[in-house]
């Protein structure tokens, strides 16, 4: 005759794979629904998705001179130039978060070095600056070189490619959040590939780019992407961006 234990020991063990069948979950209780992904068009290598913002179809009527003034830089046969002397330019538009697609390229000709060499830059809301320069084989502070968060963050790696070569940026830039008082709720953060290669895993941006000192913030909205004059004919082209929203 089976003693009392065995007995509630058999009753356990019966009753148990019945528990745990009823407590395994379908698959249908992890599937999310809603809301559904908006459809978009992809376009061809090179070209814009169907929902990006075009900042280069030809001419420069989506920029203009920080004095309001229509940009004087160089258009050629789809790719435009800085005119050196004529001053940096920015968007006539104002944007927040964004993914920024932005191409360009240094001088055939080699003029000078380190910083001197096919230097330009791309502002995101006219503060934070991703460098510009024809890094390829030119050695200058690895904070200054291309694809720098200038002054802040050095490049993972140096993707540059010969003088004359395209480069291509692709930049997912977040913008800082300002509590009502001006007081800095979140930092700003920048991912950057550069020529396919991560070279920026989504970093804190310390505050505005500056030469000379330590950056720092100031409270602000939404601004203009600034493209830098820095003295040098450096041309770009395919510049596109898509805002991110909330």
């Amino acid at each position: 005759m089976p003693t009392r234990t065995t007995s509630l020991a058999a009753l356990l063990a019966a009753s148990l794979p019945s528990v745990a069948c009823s407590a395994e979950p379908e698959p249908e209780e992890t599937e999310v629904w809603e809301p559904e992904p908006a459809v978009v068009e992809p376009r061809s290598r090179g070209g814009a998705p169907a929902d990006a913002i075009v900042l280069f179809g030809g001419d420069l009527s989506a920029w203009q001179h920080e004095d309001g003034s229509p940009a004087e830089w160089k258009v050629g046969d789809g790719w435009f130039e800085v005119v050196p002397g004529t001053g940096d330019i920015r968007t006539r538009a104002t944007f927040g978060d964004i993914q920024l697609h932005v191409e360009w390229t240094a001088p055939t000709e080699i003029v000078g070095d380190g910083q001197g060499r096919g230097n330009s830059g791309v502002f995101l809301q006219q503060r934070y600056e991703v460098q510009v320069l024809d890094s390829y084989d030119n050695r200058t502070y690895s904070n200054g070189q291309a694809a720098s968060i200038y002054k802040q963050h050095i490049p993972l790696v140096n993707a540059t490619t010969a003088p004359g070569t395209w480069q291509v940026y692709d930049i997912i830039f977040h913008a800082p959040d300002f509590d009502d008082d001006g007081t800095l709720a979140a930092p700003a953060t920048l991912t950057v590939l550069h020529n396919g290669v991560l070279v920026q895993d989504h970093v804190e941006v310390r505050g505005s780019t500056v030469y000379i000192g330590e950056p720092a913030y100031e409270p602000h909205g939404d601004d203009a992407l600034r493209l830098q004059d820095h003295d040098n004919p450096v041309r770009f082209r395919n510049v596109w961006l898509r805002e991110l929203g909330d």
